[in-house]
């Protein structure tokens, strides 16, 4: 299944900008290093980049750095946690 967001915020600026639909394929088989994920976070969800794998935890961050909350702030994350794979617009970084 597939699922639309809405793309808020600068955290994946320039690569993803604010107001962006992006397209997410629902609960992943395979996540890997350099994919945009959309997260659940203290409630929220989130879209990231992958940065790092280890066992079933991620580390994820946001390609504008400078305004991410992310992986840097609050640490690893499950995998469990990814709700989503982005797979539209395909782009890498």
């Amino acid at each position: 299944m597939f699922v639309l967001r809405r793309i808020e915020g600068l955290s994946m600026a320039p690569t993803l900008a604010p107001g962006q639909v992006v397209l997410a394929w629902n609960r992943p088989a395979r996540v890997d290093m350099g994919d945009v994920v959309i997260i659940r976070h203290d409630g929220l969800e989130k879209i990231k980049r992958v940065h790092k794998i280890r066992g079933d935890e991620l580390f994820v961050v946001g390609d504008n750095a400078d305004v991410s909350t992310d992986s840097r702030h609050f640490g690893w994350i499950r995998r469990a946690d990814v709700l989503g794979k982005v797979w539209w617009p395909a782009r890498g970084h």
